[in-house]
């Protein structure tokens, strides 16, 4: 153990953390929806393409970058709306599979009217941030992923604050607790999904600028939601701070995974190490870290 690089143990940790904070941001725009209507929106990823591209687009015909931005967030809180008022008000009370699957051929409309408005073609983003690593006590740290990690941060601090000191919060927990309940008091649920579906969209728009200026802008951005399902898996579909203690964890584990058991296996498990890690404690922790756990009576 004398020639143990812990400098280079380290970097790789940082690096690991870094990421997983992007997997959380991109996970809570689940989390959200599921507390609320119980339902897995595999939509989310879709949502997440469509706002990168609104944005790119705009930008790239002359929009300043702050009124990109506006524009794009008044274009996802229409199609939050849109979604509650088409898909999800008429399905309600149905059963989660049907929900799902309306969520999973939503996907597909979103991405094909993202295709009629903007077009196929890739697109680069930049957001300015410089990814020149900078050392500090030795230890090589990117400033694009430090960026990222910050915004993604202060993004759940914010939805955090959000949901827990503001009445419409308060309404969110209820509804996240029991629907039927909620309801009973004069909870108005449509309009409870209608903000929940909206700060969603919310989550896309930031998940999306960073992860396109990863990535660049492009139709298997959409497939970032897939980075997403190991940490539910982990942290509980129904949990905030699951997700983001899910998120650092894989992110962390699939990295050092990657460097150092990966040589044994030929290299390449970073892709797939954390959906093994899932599978795993599906078997043993079906409800994650910190998701509700199901009481079922004989």
């Amino acid at each position: 153990m004398d020639g143990f690089d812990y400098q280079f143990l380290i970097e790789v940790l940082v690096g690991g953390l870094l990421s997983g904070v992007m997997y959380s941001l991109v996970a809570i725009g689940f989390v959200l929806i599921y507390k609320t209507s119980g339902v897995l929106n595999f939509a989310q990823g879709a949502m997440l393409l469509f706002a990168a591209l609104t944005f790119v687009s705009l930008v790239e015909r002359g929009f300043p970058t702050s009124l990109a931005i506006a524009a794009t967030l008044a274009i996802m809180v229409i199609l939050a709306i849109g979604i509650e008022r088409t898909v999800l008000r008429p399905l309600v009370n149905k059963p989660p599979m049907t929900l799902f699957m309306a969520t999973l051929g939503l996907s597909y409309i979103i991405e094909g009217a993202a295709q009629l408005m903007w077009g196929t073609q890739v697109h680069g983003l930049d957001l300015g941030i410089d990814d020149t690593p900078f050392e500090v006590y030795g230890v090589l740290i990117s400033t694009f992923d430090l960026f990222a990690a910050g915004v993604a941060g202060l993004m759940v601090v914010l939805l955090t604050l959000f949901f827990r000191f503001t009445r419409v919060g308060l309404a969110f927990r209820a509804v996240a607790d029991d629907q039927f309940a909620a309801y009973a008091t004069g909870l108005r649920l449509p309009r409870i999904w209608t903000i929940v579906w909206s700060a969603a969209g919310v989550v896309a728009l930031v998940a999306g600028l960073l992860w396109g200026a990863r990535l660049g802008v492009q139709f298997s951005l959409s497939l970032v939601v897939l980075k997403a399902l190991p940490v539910l898996v982990l942290g509980g579909f129904d949990s905030i701070l699951g997700a983001i203690v899910a998120g650092l964890l894989i992110g962390a584990l699939e990295k050092l995974a990657e460097v150092y058991i990966g040589p044994f296996f030929g290299g390449g498990i970073e892709g797939w190490f954390a959906y093994v890690l899932a599978l795993a404690f599906l078997l043993i922790r079906p409800a994650g870290l910190f998701g509700q756990k199901i009481v079922e009576r004989a």
